[in-house]
């Protein structure tokens, strides 16, 4: 006997004795009780709503007692929903009826007349069926996004600096809370590794971490990604589908670019965090989730505030601890342990064995401003021991292609024939994108030349 209030179910027949009688059975013990006594408003229905269970009546016409005509829309229902949890019914049953009727996907097999006892009975399970198939593609949602974290390059974050070291102790202190975080930093500075680092030292470590890129999230798809939907509240929403913060629940919620979202988005947002619950879109149903915050923007979200562009009971709500980032530029002393960390990475990546990068090359990296923080100063060493011919890099293995390096490029309005010789050297290089034989060919060199000069410009 069903226990408790709970489910949805639709009873499609076209007896309305049936319908009413089975309606008065089952109100009492479940949500929701539908009755359709035409099946060609089966796809109507299925599109506006899913339900937990439904019984289909077999035949349809007068006089009829094959079955055919059940048959065929049992096909029907599970091609608009494959998952759905289907109960045939009818005056005409036998052993092998049953038996075709389970094997083209219905669940069970009821006879009329029934039992009261029996159908509820039939019915609680097929709901707690369509339960279970509910929570394994919610684990299928989590073990794909699982999956992509996994699939994550190494995640160490390399430094040494005093700025850093105060990320650093400030991780250790809000690691172990529950606290909402908010991490502020230019483009490429890592901080999805500080929100990765404050999960893997948090009690949540064993569960899920889950990354939204909320500037790549469109508003009319915010919802939906969000909070997750039921098949058919959309046009291409052909399956029920968990949102992030569902995935996440028990685990750690990434939100990165947070400044991105626009006032709707925000308000939603909020509501959501305030009340820690969500309801799917299409769905009346409201589900508590527990995730811990961690939120990040390179944005300044203070003006962003003053400007009325971003809400200030949102950022109260996910700043509890703010982490600052510093950019390389203002770290220059990670420069080198930087290098070392992802040229041996990128090594063993791509088979090139031990690798070392010689003073003028280091010197030209350490100089350099790197407008694109971290993230470009491994780009710029990942092409170069792709493109290096030798085990030694110089300084023209390293393409910067965001700017000059400190001391700009001196113009060949100059007369001094070291200075023009640099400068020549120096385009001939980036015009063959840092290829040293192609380079050394157009100047007349020999390679081994160009490299000397490479090494007494620093280039």
């Amino acid at each position: 006997m069903l226990r408790e209030k709970n489910g949805r179910v639709l009873i499609v027949d076209d007896d309305a004795d049936i319908l009413t009688a089975m309606r008065l059975l089952l109100k009492p013990h479940v949500e929701l009780v539908h009755t359709e006594p035409n099946p060609e408003n089966l796809p109507a229905r299925l599109r506006d709503l899913s339900y937990d269970a439904i019984l289909l009546d077999m035949n349809f016409s007068k006089d009829a007692t094959s079955g055919e005509e059940g048959f065929h829309w049992l096909e029907r229902i599970l091609e608009i929903d494959p998952s759905a949890v289907v109960i045939m019914i009818t005056a005409y049953g036998d052993v092998e009826t049953a038996v075709r009727a389970v094997k083209q996907g219905a669940v069970d097999f009821v006879l009329k007349p029934w039992q009261n006892e029996k159908i509820l009975a039939t019915i609680n399970a097929a709901m707690k069926l369509s339960a279970t198939r509910g929570q394994v593609r919610t684990l299928q949602d989590r073990q794909r996004a699982l999956s992509a974290e996994l699939e994550q390059s190494f995640q160490d974050i390399i430094g040494r600096s005093s700025g850093m070291m105060r990320v650093f102790e400030t991780i250790e202190k809000v690691a172990g809370t529950d606290a909402n975080v908010l991490i502020l930093g230019e483009n490429g500075t890592g901080k999805e590794l500080i929100a990765r680092a404050i999960h893997r030292q948090s009690k949540r470590s064993d569960e899920i971490f889950v990354t939204v890129d909320m500037g790549a999230i469109s508003e009319n798809l915010f919802e939906s990604e969000m909070f997750g939907h039921k098949r058919g509240a959309f046009t291409d929403a052909k399956a029920d589908r968990a949102g992030r913060f569902e995935v996440a629940a028990g685990g750690t919620l990434f939100l990165d670019e947070i400044g991105n979202l626009s006032p709707a988005m925000q308000a939603k947002l909020l509501r959501a965090l305030e009340s820690r619950t969500i309801t799917r879109v299409g769905d009346n149903r409201v589900q508590k989730v527990d995730i811990r915050l961690i939120c990040a923007t390179n944005h300044d979200v203070s003006d962003m505030v003053a400007s009325r562009q971003f809400r200030q009971d949102l950022l109260y709500r996910i700043n509890t601890v703010e982490i600052h980032l510093p950019p390389l530029r203002d770290r220059r002393e990670d420069i080198p342990p930087l290098i070392d960390h992802y040229l041996d990475h990128f090594s063993q990546k791509y088979n090139r064995g031990s690798l070392t990068v010689n003073q003028a090359a280091q010197r030209k990296l350490e100089r350099y401003d790197w407008p694109g923080n971290v993230r470009e100063l491994k780009h710029a060493i990942e092409r170069a021991v792709i493109m290096a011919e030798d085990r030694v890099l110089q300084p023209a293995d390293f393409f910067i292609s965001g700017g000059d390096e400190r001391g700009g490029e001196v113009e060949l309005d100059s007369f001094n024939l070291e200075d023009v010789e640099r400068t020549v050297v120096l385009k001939a290089i980036r015009k063959h994108d840092g290829n040293i034989s192609h380079a050394a060919k157009e100047l007349g060199l020999t390679r081994t030349s160009l490299y000397r000069r490479i090494e007494k410009y620093g280039l």
